[in-house]
């Protein structure tokens, strides 16, 4: 027989009733880039051709239904990259920040703040540690995360834009903060255990930092291993002394893998990580002009249309509604339109977003995402804080089991949370 582990379920206890809904449930994008495109008057179209003159109250409305949105943070953000070259989408300061997450938090999303703890981007190949931060000892630099992290946090408070969800660092697959560029001294390997004593101090000062401002967000460890599901193991258990809430993943399936990869991954989370929710903070699909190489090419499975991406979001959407473990979806740079004034935000088209660059029109797949926060109805929405004679047993979504659940994950029976190992 399984070991069930009994958690007290608390929260349940403040609430007028207990009801597992859409509301549960987290669909938007990170649309860092979408103040740029505003301030330099580039014009955004419904699928119809009838102008937007909000896009945000426009992605809120009934057609849209997203309900979550995502905006990164850089320390000190350069334009012009170590390399040379020049990027105007890494323009967000904690000033832009500011100003944008006001407006999403106004317009009632909830809100996740992705921490790049760089001046420029951060990925599995780029997590340099920003240039006022180098020559900093250790023990300095752990200092320097928390007062930083905090003080970013305090402004956002202060702002009336307080985080929902907050990313420790972009996809850390790796480390952060490896130290100069093209030099990765602080690089980490969950091959072996060099670097990681030093990386998991400085995620829990950022994650104390946390915890101390926006005590009610949920903190987000941030992966792109979602094709890799043994190295995604490794690295969850070497973080395992770090406080956090929720695995977050970038889901791209022409660097990732198929979906049936992405299902496995996410059934092993659920398996053995059966107290963590996971996001997938990142995903997207080429509606237009794919890349040649570098990628696996899927377009046998979804056309590289505006159709095919929708396609590809729909069947995303299948595979996530199977884990109960995932509750979060966010598409990342929907707001990307075309030429003209936006030739100054992106000279190269990356043609992932769901807008049309050439009409500047709304893509099909902007209206897809919806679907992810539909879920069946259920009898848990009807029990209420102060009756715990329900003997029923349920599943995150919320769904009534014909028994007492025979697998790993995480259930809910008689107003308390097991967890099923």
């Amino acid at each position: 027989m399984k070991k069930l582990l009994t958690i007290a379920f608390g929260v349940f206890a403040m609430l007028n009733s207990l009801s597992v809904t859409a509301q549960d449930y987290f669909v938007g994008g990170d649309i860092s880039v979408l103040q740029s495109y505003e301030d330099l008057g580039v014009d955004y179209y419904d699928q119809q051709g009838a102008k937007i003159d909000d896009v945000l109250k426009y992605m809120k409305s009934e057609q849209v239904g997203w309900n979550a949105m995502r905006v990164r943070l850089f320390v000190n953000p350069q334009r012009k990259n170590p390399d040379g070259s020049t990027d105007a989408q890494v323009c967000q300061d904690l000033d832009y920040v500011v100003r944008l997450c006001q407006r999403i938090k106004e317009e009632g999303f909830a809100l996740m703040l992705d921490f790049h703890y760089s001046d420029t981007w951060a990925d599995p190949s780029n997590q340099w540690t920003p240039a006022d931060w180098l020559g900093l000892s250790d023990e300095q630099l752990q200092t320097k995360l928390y007062d930083y992290t905090k003080d970013c946090l305090q402004q956002l408070v202060e702002a009336d834009a307080a985080p929902d969800f907050i990313q420790t660092g972009n996809e850390i697959s790796y480390g952060m903060l490896w130290g100069k560029y093209n030099q990765k001294t602080y690089y980490c390997n969950w091959s072996d255990n060099k670097n990681w004593p030093r990386f998991i101090g400085l995620l829990q000062h950022a994650v104390k930092a946390c915890r101390e401002v926006c005590p009610e967000a949920k903190v987000i460890l941030h992966t792109e291993r979602a094709g890799q599901v043994n190295a995604l193991l490794a690295i969850c258990e070497k973080l395992s002394a770090v406080d956090y809430d929720i695995i977050g993943l970038s889901y791209y399936p022409f660097w990732h893998g198929a979906l049936a990869t992405l299902g496995r991954t996410l059934s092993q989370l659920e398996s053995q990580y059966p107290d963590k929710e996971v996001q997938i903070v990142e995903t997207a699909y080429y509606y237009q002009w794919q890349p040649t190489s570098g990628i696996t090419d899927f377009s046998k499975t979804w056309a590289v249309s505006p159709e095919g991406q929708a396609a590809f979001a729909r069947s995303l959407i299948a595979e996530l509604k199977q884990h109960d473990n995932v509750n979060g979806l966010y598409w990342w740079f929907p707001e990307e339109n075309g030429n003209g004034p936006a030739s100054k935000v992106l000279t190269n088209w990356v043609n992932r977003g769901l807008w049309d660059n050439s009409t500047h029109r709304a893509l099909p797949g902007l209206y897809v995402l919806k679907e992810f926060l539909n879920r069946p109805g259920t009898g848990i929405s009807m029990m209420r804080d102060d009756r715990h004679d329900d003997r029923h047993w349920y599943n995150l979504q919320g769904m009534q089991l014909d028994s007492r659940p025979q697998r790993h994950g995480l259930f809910i029976n008689n107003g308390k949370k097991y967890v099923v190992r």
